[in-house]
């Protein structure tokens, strides 16, 4: 009788490498799915050709219904800003013309003040001339766009400097880096600057928009004015002064002119230095406060 042989060595080769890509199969494609996840949403954190996480966005501002009533004795008090005094006079007349025995109450401490009114519930609105920072929205406010307004760099008309200045040039006066009108094609005179105090929310934007978010200077030559005030700082300018403030409050003055900027005048598209002001309330708004957001959002076309 034969005897029976073992099976060829080439057999075990086989079933080997097919239990061996079994086992890959199992381990490649069974596995959960969990590491798989982890692992694309890793790549998309760190590939920036990959759509990136979004941060969580600061909910839109409310859109105001246009009043045709408002109770009598309705009063909204406002603070801040002294570049929107005549924004807000104007509006104050135009919703108490509107609305009889209603009161606009309106201040001009500065930006920063005007915020501090409304966290603790002394004011309705805030008049401010910069953006909100994110701790300020965190704690329930909402800034409402108002207009668009440039901030002009202000010299007295008695100023020999028949030309305008360039941008780095202007940095470079507030920084204290120039101190000489003779350095910027003027009179041999050293430059007086007129600064508005930190609390100034046009103090502020002016730093993000002129200085790139530099400091200012600290020579000499450079005075910080006491309190947020744009009457002051004009009349400190003389022949030889230099300051900044919105441009409604410099153009059409009599003792005082707005030099152009990279050869452009405020008035004129393409100025470098414009900026956004806002009306800022605490969310959820009162009635009044809707109701005067609502008048300036449609009688100026918000």
């Amino acid at each position: 009788m034969a005897q029976s042989r073992d099976p060829s060595p080439i057999i075990f080769i086989l079933l080997f490498l097919i239990l061996a890509a079994g086992g890959g199969y199992w381990f490649f494609w069974r596995q959960p799915s969990s590491d798989l996840s982890q692992t694309t949403v890793t790549s998309a954190n760190t590939d920036p050709a990959l759509p990136q996480p979004t941060q969580p966005e600061t909910p839109p501002r409310e859109a105001f219904s246009k009043p045709t009533s408002v109770p009598p004795g309705t009063v909204v008090r406002i603070d801040g800003s002294t570049s929107m005094v005549s924004l807000n006079q104007t509006l104050k007349e135009e919703f108490e013309r509107q609305f009889p025995n209603t009161s606009i109450i309106t201040q001009a401490n500065g930006s920063d003040k005007g915020i501090r009114g409304l966290l603790s519930g002394q004011v309705d609105i805030a008049a401010v001339s910069r953006p909100l920072s994110a701790g300020e929205t965190a704690e329930g406010l909402v800034a409402f766009p108002v207009v668009g307004d440039r901030i002009a760099i202000a010299i007295g008309n008695s100023n020999p400097l028949s030309q305008g200045l360039a941008s780095g040039q202007v940095k470079d006066i507030f920084q204290g880096k120039i101190t000489n009108w003779s350095q910027v094609g003027g009179p041999d005179l050293p430059i007086q600057v007129i600064n508005r105090p930190a609390i100034s929310g046009t103090h502020q934007v002016f730093r993000e928009l002129v200085l790139q978010g530099e400091p200012f200077g600290t020579t000499p030559n450079i005075t910080i004015l006491e309190r947020d005030a744009t009457t002051p700082m004009l009349r400190q300018l003389g022949n030889d002064g230099i300051g900044y403030a919105t441009a409604a409050q410099i153009i059409n003055q009599q003792t005082v002119r707005a030099i152009a900027i990279d050869g452009i005048l405020p008035e004129f598209s393409g100025y470098p230095y414009t900026r956004t002001l806002f009306y800022v309330y605490q969310n959820p708004p009162s009635d009044a406060v809707k109701a005067f957001l609502g008048m300036v959002e449609h009688d100026r076309g918000n």
